[in-house]
Protein backbone atom coordinates (compact mmCIF):
# COMPACT_ATOMS: atom_id res chain seq x y z
CA UNK A 1 0.00 0.00 0.00
CA UNK A 2 1.66 2.82 -1.39
CA UNK A 3 1.85 6.01 1.21
CA UNK A 4 0.09 9.41 0.26
CA UNK A 5 2.04 11.77 -1.10
CA UNK A 6 2.02 14.77 1.91
CA UNK A 7 2.57 17.39 -0.85
CA UNK A 8 -0.75 16.81 -2.62
CA UNK A 9 -3.07 19.55 -2.64
CA UNK A 10 -6.13 19.72 -0.08
CA UNK A 11 -9.64 19.69 -1.22
CA UNK A 12 -10.60 23.53 -0.75
CA UNK A 13 -12.38 25.00 2.50
CA UNK A 14 -15.57 25.63 0.41
CA UNK A 15 -18.19 23.16 0.20
CA UNK A 16 -19.03 23.56 -3.49
CA UNK A 17 -15.63 23.09 -4.54
CA UNK A 18 -15.88 19.32 -3.36
CA UNK A 19 -19.84 18.82 -4.80
CA UNK A 20 -20.72 17.32 -8.36
CA UNK A 21 -21.04 18.98 -11.30
CA UNK A 22 -22.47 18.92 -14.15
CA UNK A 23 -20.10 15.78 -16.14
CA UNK A 24 -17.01 17.26 -17.96
CA UNK A 25 -15.87 16.38 -21.28
CA UNK A 26 -14.01 12.63 -21.25
CA UNK A 27 -15.49 11.96 -17.93
CA UNK A 28 -16.36 7.91 -18.23
CA UNK A 29 -18.56 6.99 -15.21
CA UNK A 30 -20.40 4.08 -15.10
CA UNK A 31 -18.79 3.33 -18.41
CA UNK A 32 -15.80 2.92 -16.80
CA UNK A 33 -17.53 -0.17 -14.66
CA UNK A 34 -18.67 -1.09 -17.91
CA UNK A 35 -15.36 -1.54 -19.38
CA UNK A 36 -14.30 -3.52 -16.47
CA UNK A 37 -16.49 -6.27 -17.05
CA UNK A 38 -15.67 -6.22 -20.86
CA UNK A 39 -12.53 -6.85 -19.86
CA UNK A 40 -13.85 -10.05 -18.23
CA UNK A 41 -15.67 -11.32 -21.49
CA UNK A 42 -19.07 -10.31 -20.89
CA UNK A 43 -20.89 -9.43 -24.35
CA UNK A 44 -22.70 -5.84 -23.62
CA UNK A 45 -26.19 -7.24 -23.46
CA UNK A 46 -24.85 -9.15 -20.34
CA UNK A 47 -23.56 -5.80 -19.53
CA UNK A 48 -26.58 -3.79 -19.38
CA UNK A 49 -28.24 -6.36 -18.12
CA UNK A 50 -25.84 -6.53 -14.78
CA UNK A 51 -25.76 -2.43 -14.55
CA UNK A 52 -29.45 -2.28 -14.87
CA UNK A 53 -29.54 -4.43 -11.57
CA UNK A 54 -29.49 -0.71 -9.83
CA UNK A 55 -31.68 1.40 -10.00
CA UNK A 56 -31.92 4.34 -12.39
CA UNK A 57 -31.36 7.22 -9.52
CA UNK A 58 -28.78 5.19 -7.94
CA UNK A 59 -26.77 4.70 -11.33
CA UNK A 60 -27.30 8.81 -11.50
CA UNK A 61 -25.91 9.33 -7.87
CA UNK A 62 -23.01 6.92 -8.83
CA UNK A 63 -22.27 8.68 -12.30
CA UNK A 64 -21.56 12.14 -10.31
CA UNK A 65 -19.91 10.47 -7.46
CA UNK A 66 -17.60 8.69 -9.94
CA UNK A 67 -16.85 12.23 -11.99
CA UNK A 68 -15.83 13.68 -8.46
CA UNK A 69 -13.48 11.03 -7.92
CA UNK A 70 -11.95 11.20 -11.17
CA UNK A 71 -11.20 15.18 -11.11
CA UNK A 72 -9.76 14.84 -7.43
CA UNK A 73 -7.76 11.84 -9.01
CA UNK A 74 -6.77 13.77 -12.30
CA UNK A 75 -5.42 17.01 -10.07
CA UNK A 76 -3.09 14.54 -8.26
CA UNK A 77 -1.94 12.51 -11.63
CA UNK A 78 -3.20 9.52 -10.37
CA UNK A 79 -5.05 6.98 -12.52
CA UNK A 80 -8.34 6.68 -10.46
CA UNK A 81 -9.90 3.07 -12.21
CA UNK A 82 -6.24 1.73 -11.23
CA UNK A 83 -5.59 3.88 -7.89
CA UNK A 84 -3.82 2.41 -4.63
CA UNK A 85 -6.15 1.85 -1.62
CA UNK A 86 -4.11 4.59 -0.01
CA UNK A 87 -5.33 6.66 -2.56
CA UNK A 88 -9.11 6.35 -2.00
CA UNK A 89 -8.48 5.96 1.27
CA UNK A 90 -7.00 9.55 1.14
CA UNK A 91 -10.04 10.63 -1.23
CA UNK A 92 -13.08 9.50 1.69
CA UNK A 93 -11.05 11.02 4.82
CA UNK A 94 -11.10 14.23 3.04
CA UNK A 95 -14.86 14.02 2.57
CA UNK A 96 -15.25 13.07 6.25
CA UNK A 97 -12.87 16.25 6.76
CA UNK A 98 -14.97 18.29 5.05
CA UNK A 99 -17.87 17.52 7.39
CA UNK A 100 -19.80 15.14 4.61
CA UNK A 101 -22.25 12.50 6.42
CA UNK A 102 -21.36 8.99 6.37
CA UNK A 103 -24.08 8.20 4.24
CA UNK A 104 -22.73 9.73 1.71
CA UNK A 105 -19.45 8.75 2.18
CA UNK A 106 -20.48 5.14 1.63
CA UNK A 107 -21.88 6.31 -1.59
CA UNK A 108 -18.79 7.57 -3.02
CA UNK A 109 -17.06 4.37 -1.99
CA UNK A 110 -19.81 2.37 -3.57
CA UNK A 111 -19.15 4.58 -7.05
CA UNK A 112 -15.57 3.93 -6.71
CA UNK A 113 -16.16 0.11 -6.09
CA UNK A 114 -17.95 -0.23 -9.60
CA UNK A 115 -15.55 1.41 -11.35
CA UNK A 116 -12.08 1.06 -10.24
CA UNK A 117 -10.66 -2.51 -11.40
CA UNK A 118 -10.54 -3.94 -8.32
CA UNK A 119 -7.52 -5.49 -5.85
CA UNK A 120 -6.49 -9.19 -5.39
CA UNK A 121 -9.41 -9.86 -7.51
CA UNK A 122 -11.92 -8.09 -5.24
CA UNK A 123 -13.67 -4.69 -5.00
CA UNK A 124 -11.94 -1.83 -3.51
CA UNK A 125 -14.39 -1.44 -0.88
CA UNK A 126 -13.30 -4.88 -0.03
CA UNK A 127 -10.47 -4.62 1.02
CA UNK A 128 -9.96 -5.35 4.78
CA UNK A 129 -8.15 -0.98 5.68
CA UNK A 130 -11.30 -0.37 3.98
CA UNK A 131 -13.51 -2.25 5.35
CA UNK A 132 -11.44 -1.10 8.74
CA UNK A 133 -11.69 2.84 7.72
CA UNK A 134 -15.51 3.14 7.38
CA UNK A 135 -16.24 1.05 10.93
CA UNK A 136 -14.09 3.80 12.11
CA UNK A 137 -15.98 6.54 10.10
CA UNK A 138 -19.30 5.11 11.63
CA UNK A 139 -18.17 5.25 14.97
CA UNK A 140 -17.05 8.47 14.09
CA UNK A 141 -19.98 9.91 12.16
CA UNK A 142 -22.99 8.48 14.47
CA UNK A 143 -26.23 10.72 13.54
CA UNK A 144 -28.82 11.08 15.93
CA UNK A 145 -32.08 11.65 14.35
CA UNK A 146 -35.40 12.47 15.98
CA UNK A 147 -37.15 10.50 17.36
CA UNK A 148 -40.26 13.08 16.60
CA UNK A 149 -41.23 14.58 13.42
CA UNK A 150 -40.87 18.20 13.57
CA UNK A 151 -44.45 19.04 12.52
CA UNK A 152 -47.94 17.85 14.35
CA UNK A 153 -49.93 15.60 12.31
CA UNK A 154 -52.89 16.74 13.42
CA UNK A 155 -52.88 20.47 12.56
CA UNK A 156 -52.04 19.07 8.85
CA UNK A 157 -55.19 16.78 9.14
CA UNK A 158 -57.52 19.65 9.95
CA UNK A 159 -55.94 21.99 7.34
CA UNK A 160 -56.32 19.16 4.88
CA UNK A 161 -59.95 18.60 5.77
CA UNK A 162 -61.50 22.31 5.25
CA UNK A 163 -60.50 25.50 2.87
CA UNK A 164 -58.79 26.34 0.83
CA UNK A 165 -57.81 22.00 0.30
CA UNK A 166 -62.01 21.54 0.09
CA UNK A 167 -64.55 21.13 -1.40
CA UNK A 168 -62.37 19.13 -3.53
CA UNK A 169 -64.52 19.11 -6.46
CA UNK A 170 -63.27 22.97 -7.27
CA UNK A 171 -60.06 23.41 -5.32
CA UNK A 172 -57.25 24.28 -8.19
CA UNK A 173 -55.41 21.54 -9.84
CA UNK A 174 -52.19 22.64 -7.46
CA UNK A 175 -53.79 22.19 -4.50
CA UNK A 176 -55.54 19.03 -5.11
CA UNK A 177 -52.41 17.53 -6.07
CA UNK A 178 -50.44 18.34 -3.27
CA UNK A 179 -53.51 17.00 -1.03
CA UNK A 180 -53.68 13.88 -2.67
CA UNK A 181 -49.52 13.55 -2.35
CA UNK A 182 -49.33 14.43 0.93
CA UNK A 183 -52.84 12.02 2.20
CA UNK A 184 -51.15 9.30 -0.13
CA UNK A 185 -47.56 9.69 1.42
CA UNK A 186 -49.08 9.14 4.75
CA UNK A 187 -51.71 5.72 4.46
CA UNK A 188 -49.06 3.69 2.34
CA UNK A 189 -45.42 4.78 4.28
CA UNK A 190 -44.06 4.64 0.94
CA UNK A 191 -40.47 6.55 0.36
CA UNK A 192 -41.56 9.12 -2.12
CA UNK A 193 -39.05 6.56 -4.94
CA UNK A 194 -41.89 4.28 -4.34
CA UNK A 195 -44.70 6.93 -4.75
CA UNK A 196 -43.22 8.35 -7.80
CA UNK A 197 -43.24 4.99 -9.36
CA UNK A 198 -46.99 4.44 -8.92
CA UNK A 199 -48.90 4.49 -12.34
CA UNK A 200 -52.49 5.09 -13.78
CA UNK A 201 -52.45 1.89 -16.33
CA UNK A 202 -54.77 -0.54 -15.62
CA UNK A 203 -52.42 -2.89 -14.73
CA UNK A 204 -51.20 -0.84 -11.47
CA UNK A 205 -54.02 1.10 -10.39
CA UNK A 206 -57.93 -0.19 -9.86
CA UNK A 207 -60.60 1.50 -8.11
CA UNK A 208 -63.53 -0.38 -6.99
CA UNK A 209 -67.02 0.57 -9.04
CA UNK A 210 -68.23 1.92 -5.68
CA UNK A 211 -65.00 3.59 -5.08
CA UNK A 212 -64.69 1.88 -1.45
CA UNK A 213 -61.29 1.01 -2.16
CA UNK A 214 -58.13 1.23 -4.67
CA UNK A 215 -55.45 -1.30 -5.87
CA UNK A 216 -51.77 0.47 -6.29
CA UNK A 217 -49.00 -1.33 -7.28
CA UNK A 218 -45.25 0.50 -8.90
CA UNK A 219 -44.49 0.70 -12.35
CA UNK A 220 -42.99 -2.81 -13.25
CA UNK A 221 -39.88 -1.37 -14.18
CA UNK A 222 -39.41 0.42 -10.57
CA UNK A 223 -35.97 -0.77 -9.32
CA UNK A 224 -36.63 0.01 -5.29
CA UNK A 225 -34.21 1.31 -2.78
CA UNK A 226 -33.91 -1.92 -0.88
CA UNK A 227 -34.77 -4.60 -3.90
CA UNK A 228 -35.34 -7.40 0.03
CA UNK A 229 -37.91 -4.77 1.43
CA UNK A 230 -41.35 -6.73 1.15
CA UNK A 231 -43.37 -3.29 1.57
CA UNK A 232 -41.79 -1.78 -1.38
CA UNK A 233 -42.86 -4.72 -3.75
CA UNK A 234 -46.28 -5.34 -1.92
CA UNK A 235 -49.46 -4.17 -3.64
CA UNK A 236 -51.46 -1.91 -1.18
CA UNK A 237 -55.14 -2.20 -0.91
CA UNK A 238 -56.22 1.46 0.03
CA UNK A 239 -59.74 1.48 1.69
CA UNK A 240 -62.01 4.35 1.49
CA UNK A 241 -61.98 6.65 5.01
CA UNK A 242 -65.42 7.11 6.76
CA UNK A 243 -67.28 6.58 3.42
CA UNK A 244 -70.86 7.43 2.82
CA UNK A 245 -73.91 7.04 3.79
CA UNK A 246 -72.08 9.72 7.07
CA UNK A 247 -73.95 9.30 10.26
CA UNK A 248 -73.11 12.59 11.09
CA UNK A 249 -71.60 15.68 9.74
CA UNK A 250 -68.02 14.30 11.68
CA UNK A 251 -67.71 11.50 9.49
CA UNK A 252 -68.34 14.17 6.61
CA UNK A 253 -65.27 16.19 7.66
CA UNK A 254 -63.20 12.65 8.31
CA UNK A 255 -64.02 11.68 4.89
CA UNK A 256 -62.02 14.33 3.62
CA UNK A 257 -59.08 12.81 4.68
CA UNK A 258 -59.86 10.12 2.14
CA UNK A 259 -56.71 8.75 0.59
CA UNK A 260 -59.14 6.96 -1.87
CA UNK A 261 -61.51 9.76 -2.30
CA UNK A 262 -58.35 12.26 -3.10
CA UNK A 263 -56.83 10.39 -5.75
CA UNK A 264 -59.29 9.15 -7.37
CA UNK A 265 -60.34 13.10 -8.08
CA UNK A 266 -56.47 14.13 -8.77
CA UNK A 267 -56.85 11.14 -11.26
CA UNK A 268 -60.05 12.28 -12.86
CA UNK A 269 -59.21 15.91 -13.03
CA UNK A 270 -55.39 15.46 -14.96
CA UNK A 271 -56.93 12.58 -17.29
CA UNK A 272 -57.26 15.17 -20.02
CA UNK A 273 -54.01 16.61 -19.78
CA UNK A 274 -51.72 14.15 -18.69
CA UNK A 275 -49.04 13.09 -20.82
CA UNK A 276 -47.60 10.09 -19.00
CA UNK A 277 -49.31 7.04 -17.02
CA UNK A 278 -47.34 8.31 -14.50
CA UNK A 279 -49.22 8.94 -11.44
CA UNK A 280 -48.20 12.42 -10.69
CA UNK A 281 -47.69 15.13 -13.28
CA UNK A 282 -47.11 18.63 -13.27
CA UNK A 283 -49.78 21.31 -13.41
CA UNK A 284 -47.48 24.02 -14.36
CA UNK A 285 -48.70 25.36 -17.57
CA UNK A 286 -45.44 25.30 -19.12
CA UNK A 287 -45.33 21.46 -18.00
CA UNK A 288 -48.63 20.78 -17.24
CA UNK A 289 -49.25 16.64 -17.65
CA UNK A 290 -45.82 15.77 -17.78
CA UNK A 291 -44.13 13.12 -15.41
CA UNK A 292 -42.70 15.19 -12.50
CA UNK A 293 -39.16 14.31 -10.93
CA UNK A 294 -39.05 12.71 -7.34
CA UNK A 295 -37.24 15.97 -5.73
CA UNK A 296 -40.25 17.56 -7.42
CA UNK A 297 -42.76 14.98 -5.80
CA UNK A 298 -40.61 15.65 -2.23
CA UNK A 299 -41.11 19.03 -2.74
CA UNK A 300 -44.78 18.86 -3.37
CA UNK A 301 -45.54 16.57 0.16
CA UNK A 302 -43.62 19.50 2.01
CA UNK A 303 -45.11 21.98 0.26
CA UNK A 304 -48.48 20.85 1.49
CA UNK A 305 -47.39 20.64 4.84
CA UNK A 306 -45.97 24.46 4.82
CA UNK A 307 -49.78 25.07 3.18
CA UNK A 308 -51.50 23.42 5.67
CA UNK A 309 -49.89 25.04 8.43
CA UNK A 310 -50.11 28.43 6.48
CA UNK A 311 -54.18 27.87 6.20
CA UNK A 312 -54.43 27.54 10.09
CA UNK A 313 -52.72 30.87 10.89
CA UNK A 314 -49.14 28.78 12.01
CA UNK A 315 -46.45 29.40 11.38
CA UNK A 316 -44.42 26.03 9.36
CA UNK A 317 -41.49 24.75 11.29
CA UNK A 318 -38.33 24.21 10.26
CA UNK A 319 -36.23 21.19 9.05
CA UNK A 320 -39.81 19.40 7.15
CA UNK A 321 -38.19 16.70 5.23
CA UNK A 322 -40.51 14.56 2.76
CA UNK A 323 -39.58 11.31 4.43
CA UNK A 324 -40.92 12.64 7.79
CA UNK A 325 -43.97 10.70 6.72
CA UNK A 326 -43.02 7.54 6.36
CA UNK A 327 -42.29 7.94 10.53
CA UNK A 328 -46.24 9.36 11.12
CA UNK A 329 -47.84 6.78 9.59
CA UNK A 330 -47.92 4.82 12.68
CA UNK A 331 -49.89 7.80 14.01
CA UNK A 332 -51.93 8.14 10.73
CA UNK A 333 -53.17 4.15 11.67
CA UNK A 334 -54.20 5.29 14.89
CA UNK A 335 -55.99 8.03 13.95
CA UNK A 336 -57.99 5.74 11.99
CA UNK A 337 -58.38 2.89 14.94
CA UNK A 338 -56.62 0.59 12.81
CA UNK A 339 -53.67 -1.61 12.97
CA UNK A 340 -50.56 -0.24 10.77
CA UNK A 341 -50.55 -3.29 8.50
CA UNK A 342 -54.18 -2.77 7.74
CA UNK A 343 -53.97 0.52 7.09
CA UNK A 344 -51.54 -0.31 4.12
CA UNK A 345 -53.33 -3.89 2.94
Amino acid sequence: MASPVAQRPSLTSARGDFSPSPRQSGSLGLARESLNLSVKGLPPRVIETIQNARAASIRSAYDRKWSVFERWCAHRHIVHFLCSVADALCFLQELLDKGRAFSTVEVYLAAISACHVGIDRNTIGQHPLVCRFMRGARHLNRVSKPLIPPWDLSVVLKALSQPPFEPIESVELKLLSLKAALLLALSTAKRVSELHALSVHNSCMQFAMDHSRVTLKTNPAFVPKVSESALACKQVDLLAFHPQPFSSSEDARLHCLCPVRALRHYVDRTKALRKSNQLFVSWAESHKGKPISRQRLSHWVVEAIILSYNSMGLCPPEGLRAYSTRGLATSWALFKAVSVQDSVS
